[in-house]
């Protein structure tokens, strides 16, 4: 099964002409799901030539300008398509009024559902076949959540060799073990799953975190992730500065990444201080640190290949 992530815009605070704001999609075989929508994240998403109207929720970090402009044109934009599915919207407090007084000062048509859920709490706030996703509590000024696709643990390999030895004949009966059931062989014993089977193999995992101070907890959250977005908005020079506004450097985001036993990560948020040349010592103080450490950029990809 695939698993997908897409910068959609990379930036903080205000777009650059070559920057577009902070949003990522995830593409989980045909689930879609965005986190945030800064401005730009349509011209990145057309320009990637994804599907789009397959989106089926959308996660919001918070309420900030550089986080949920791009909103109401997505919101607007499927409703040009045939949709009967739900669209999924999920936030801190305020991002319910947000969503409605947009359509109703837009006049927004939209013929298709929407479900907007406020996150007030640690939880599982969306859940789907083999995988859920968790948010989680930011420090920033305002209320601010991050966010985690992982999926369930798959099982382990299949010994057909085994089935063959314990009596079970190739066809359905296999299939029965290998989606956990136990079967009855062609001598009348019952086999189970774990007699056929290897070790349960561990499921992927992304995380998503933006606009925060740096917190010990944000580690635990994202622990042992596959691929780690983290914000990396200045370097060590303005640490003062990102305190003061609530805010990490990139080394910051390394020592998390390295307490979580992330196997990568990928900087982003960037302050529109630092053009793409500039963006270099933040990749040199993160790789100090944490030397799985990348600079993401807009229309950057990544695959997320299982574990054999």
């Amino acid at each position: 099964m695939n698993l997908e992530a897409f910068v959609l815009g990379c930036g903080g605070m205000m777009p650059l002409p070559y920057r577009h704001l902070t949003s990522v999609l995830v593409r989980r075989e045909g689930d879609l799901f965005l986190f945030d929508g800064g401005e730009g994240t349509q011209v990145s998403l057309r320009r990637l030539n994804l599907k789009w109207k397959k989106i089926n929720a959308i996660f919001v970090s918070h309420t900030h300008a550089d986080h949920v402009t791009g909103l109401p044109g997505i919101l607007m934009l499927s409703s040009q398509v045939d949709r009967d599915e739900p669209l999924y919207i999920y936030g801190p407090p305020k991002i319910a009024e947000y969503i409605e007084s947009s359509r109703k000062v837009l006049d927004m048509y939209i013929n298709y559902p929407i479900i907007v859920k406020e996150i007030t709490a640690p939880c599982i706030c969306h859940e789907g076949d083999g995988f859920c996703i968790r948010a989680f509590p930011l420090e920033h000024t305002k209320t601010c959540v991050g966010y985690t696709l992982e999926e369930l643990p798959r099982p382990g390999e299949f010994h057909p060799e085994k089935a063959r030895e314990l009596k079970v004949p190739c066809g359905p009966l296999w299939a029965k073990l290998q989606a956990g059931c136990e079967v009855e062989a062609e001598d009348g014993s019952i086999v189970k799953p774990e007699q056929v089977l290897g070790p349960q193999r561990k499921g992927r995992k992304i995380s998503y975190v933006t606009d925060t101070l740096y917190l010990d907890s944000i580690a635990k959250e994202v622990a042992n992730s596959d691929l780690l977005f983290c914000e990396g908005m200045f370097t060590k020079e303005f640490e003062d500065q990102a305190k003061e506004k609530k805010h990490m450097t990139s080394s910051q985001a390394a020592q998390i990444a390295k307490d979580a036993n992330v196997k990568k990560m990928a900087l982003i948020h960037y302050s529109p201080r630092y053009n793409d040349y500039d963006l270099k010592p933040l990749l040199t103080e993160a790789q100090s640190i944490f030397p799985e450490t990348i600079l993401s950029k807009d229309r950057m990809t990544f695959e997320i290949p299982n574990e054999d």
